[in-house]
């Protein structure tokens, strides 16, 4: 998420990790929670937020999974991590929630690994998609989604900030290097009705079977997998 700008201005931890984490999740919260609806986890999935930030995905997966999931929280900035072992210390002490101080492009975790991961927000920060998006096609099970969620470059170059440290991509650009890295785009769901709108690309595993894709790629309609234990 922005987290990861934040980072760059190294921002304390402490209180004001939690009053940066707050604000995160105020201005990002609809979009995120719109990025956990399009993969659709299920009890029992292994799922991943990367680049968690305020830490509204760690939350919300969090309930999807129930008590027999787990998910892998993933940031780079200090604050967002100090912030979310606080806010999430009973479920890091039974075991539900993972976090990782890592980048997308050198995840700790095992090959296909999830059955569902999120990034929101994220991909300004990257110099080089390539071994990025090669990364979570590598942690994917075959049947596993994936949901990118990524500002319309047209809106973004507007607001004043983002000429600072901000890598602008367009959505076919984007689109283009998840399937070269094997993650076949299903959908770009809009959140809004602006031209303009946030978007959100569902991906999953290009390699999985054509009749499982078919089936899969409904992202309205409940997933065909089974759930997987952690």
């Amino acid at each position: 998420m922005l987290a990861t700008f934040a980072a760059q201005l190294a921002l304390p931890t402490g209180r004001m990790g939690q009053v940066v984490g707050r604000v995160l999740n105020r201005a990002n919260g609809p979009l995120v929670a719109a990025t956990v609806d399009a993969v659709a986890a299920e009890e029992g999935h292994i799922c991943a937020d990367i680049g968690f930030g305020g830490g509204v995905g760690l939350d919300l997966l969090l309930r999807r999974v129930g008590a027999s999931g787990r998910v892998h929280g993933i940031e780079i900035a200090p604050t967002m991590l100090a912030d979310a072992r606080r806010r999430f210390a009973k479920d890091l002490d039974l075991g539900r929630l993972v976090l990782h101080d890592a980048a997308m492009d050198q995840l700790p975790l095992a090959d296909g690994s999830l059955d569902r991961l999120i990034t929101t927000n994220t991909v300004y920060f990257i110099e080089d998609l390539a071994p990025a998006f090669a990364e979570l096609a590598r942690v994917l099970r075959p049947s596993g989604r994936a949901a990118i969620g990524l500002g319309d470059p047209s809106a973004m170059g507007k607001m004043p900030f983002t000429k600072h440290g901000f890598r602008l991509r367009s959505v076919a650009e984007v689109t283009a290097q998840l399937e070269s890295a094997g993650l076949h785009v299903t959908e770009d769901r809009r959140v809004g009705n602006s031209i303009n709108a946030f978007h959100i690309l569902v991906c999953q595993r290009s390699d999985t079977s054509s009749a499982s894709r078919a089936t899969d790629s409904a992202i309205q309609t409940a997933p065909s997998d089974s759930p997987a234990k952690p």
